[in-house]
């Protein structure tokens, strides 16, 4: 299915220009809507420039896009630090790093600059609507989660969450504009920590840790299996799918022999917290699980984004 940029949507404001941010921007001004990005360190603009050529020459470089393309979609991108830039925003997407009292600095900024805002999308991880808009005022009710997977402009799932304060109307208007990026947003019932794609990675890498500590397999004995065996079946099918296909009579047995020895626990075992404690933080020390020292990181990168570059298939802006 085609969708059509959204008539209401004019211009669209990035508040925090950091990894998801340089993202959106891509993913926006990819589909011809005009953005305006927030930096709240001009010394980082440079940086961020670099990011989103960086982002589009990928795309080039995997032949999804003809090499004029880029200069084209600049044209719909524009970075400032004063947020009275924002003042015609139809919709902004608040990008900064995990610190609700900042977060909440910015919606009140918001709601003494920008008039026109139908939305403000949070792209946050952890808080739920109603902390994010606990202090607001005019706005409380356009404060809303769309929560993405990095990168952005090529992982097209999306999580839409309301909370108590929440406009009628306005998760669909968030789902609508994300439909009209290529995206695949789902709305959430109602508001979880982690929402759906964080709580169940985390329960799998919660019986993945509880694997390691009981002695059962290595990390990468685990690895192994995620990459050779149930993983790539849900790049193409769901699990509700799987299982209902395979019967939920012949299912019941496996759920009843296996769920009593998973894994509980309810904080970080020793598996990370004896790591930390040896200053072994993953690939940006050198070592974690794994030894990072002569990883080819190109190739990983490479390997990482493999698996997403079916889903840029984009119309493209032309002038």
């Amino acid at each position: 299915m085609v969708f059509m940029k959204l008539a209401s949507v004019k211009i669209i404001g990035i508040i925090g220009v950091g990894m998801i941010g340089d993202s959106m921007s891509v993913l926006t001004t990819g589909h011809g809507y005009r953005t305006t990005c927030l930096a709240r360190n001009p010394d980082r603009i440079p940086e961020y420039e670099k990011t989103y050529d960086m982002y589009f020459q990928q795309m080039i470089e995997q032949g999804l896009m003809p090499e004029g393309q880029k200069e084209i979609c600049k044209k719909y991108l524009t970075y400032t630090l004063d947020i009275a830039d924002l003042k015609d925003c139809d919709i902004i997407f608040e990008c900064v790093f995990e610190n609700i009292e900042l977060k909440h600095k910015i919606y009140a900024d918001i709601e003494a600059n920008c008039p026109k805002v139908k939305a403000i999308c949070s792209v946050s991880s952890s808080f739920v609507p109603d902390v994010l808009a606990q202090k607001a005022t005019k706005y409380k009710d356009r404060i809303i989660v769309t929560h993405p997977f990095n990168p952005a402009h090529m992982v097209p799932f999306f999580e839409i969450c309301g909370g108590s304060f929440t406009g009628e109307g306005v998760l669909q208007f968030a789902k609508e504009f994300l439909e009209s990026l290529d995206r695949k947003p789902v709305i959430l019932k109602k508001a979880a920590p982690g929402f759906i794609g964080n709580r169940l990675q985390f329960a799998l890498w919660r019986e993945a840790l509880n694997l390691v500590e009981s002695g059962i397999a290595d990390p990468r004995d685990i690895d192994t299996c995620l990459m050779y065996s149930f993983c790539p079946r849900y790049t193409s099918i769901g699990i509700f799918e799987h299982f209902d296909n395979g019967g939920l009579d012949l299912n019941i047995t496996t759920c009843n022999t296996v769920f009593p020895t998973l894994s509980n626990m309810t904080e970080a075992p020793p598996a990370i917290t004896d790591r930390i404690a040896r200053g072994d933080l993953g690939a940006k020390t050198g070592k974690g699980f794994y030894d990072w020292h002569d990883v080819d990181m190109t190739a990983y990168q490479k390997r990482v984004n493999d698996p997403y570059w079916c889903f840029v298939n984009w119309d493209w802006p032309q002038a």
